[in-house]
């Protein structure tokens, strides 16, 4: 369970161009459900994202999950049991480092760090069986830099490294937005086929009232 308690932001606190965000927000998301957030620009959709995420900290109110407060903890923590995926495909992931090594990177969120990089038979197993259920062919293309795939392609893969250590809150920020059609429609079913079979909280925002009907989710307006 995430629970949002009595939540506040300003931007610029004191200043000529001060924006108060949040006030008072509170919101309460069970185990499992999908939540999807409307507004318009400037409502504070991907603000509410940051702060789930610990990229912002609140300057008052409490961010629980499953009744620990997590409201100040480091966004790098935090990494261990949330999953993102941005509108930008070229982010959360290294352009110059393989497929392989961005998955390594990924796995590794939920383990204590050592000077191991972390791959070997065993995971690039693992990479390969995750990969091929993209249906993208990208299981044989492991040493590929994945600054080289198409934006769809990245995107996928990015969104494989977002859940492949089973988060419980996934959050898709505007994660189609950049694709074209084609890749959109794939990153949607990727996005359903996951999100399925798993059990997890998942926050996605769209504009689009199309893929909004594609799931079973709760619509929250800010």
């Amino acid at each position: 369970m995430l629970k949002i308690e009595n939540l506040c932001k300003t931007f610029n606190k004191g200043q000529i161009d001060e924006k108060i965000v949040f006030e008072n927000l509170n919101i309460l998301i069970n185990d499992g459900e999908f939540i999807i957030i409307l507004g318009g620009n400037g409502t504070g959709k991907s603000t509410l994202m940051n702060l789930i995420a610990g990229s912002l900290i609140p300057d008052r109110g409490k961010i629980y999950l499953d009744d620990k407060n997590i409201t100040n903890l480091p966004e790098h923590k935090r990494a261990k049991f949330i999953g993102r995926v941005f509108q930008d495909p070229m982010k959360g992931t290294s352009p110059n480092l393989t497929i392989e090594e961005n998955l390594s990177l990924a796995l590794l969120r939920t383990k204590k760090r050592t000077l191991s990089f972390g791959i070997n038979k065993n995971n690039r197993e693992f990479f390969k069986e995750k990969l091929s259920e993209l249906n993208l062919g990208l299981e044989d293309r492991l040493n590929t830099k994945i600054g080289l795939l198409s934006g769809g392609q990245r995107q996928a893969v990015t969104l494989l490294m977002a859940t492949i250590v089973h988060p419980k809150i996934l959050l898709l920020d505007e994660h189609t937005a950049a694709l074209d059609p084609k890749s959109q429609e794939k990153i949607l079913e990727l996005t359903n086929k996951i999100v399925s079979d798993n059990s997890m909280i998942t926050i996605m925002i769209t504009h689009n009232m199309d893929h909004m009907s594609r799931f079973d989710a709760r619509i929250v307006k800010l």
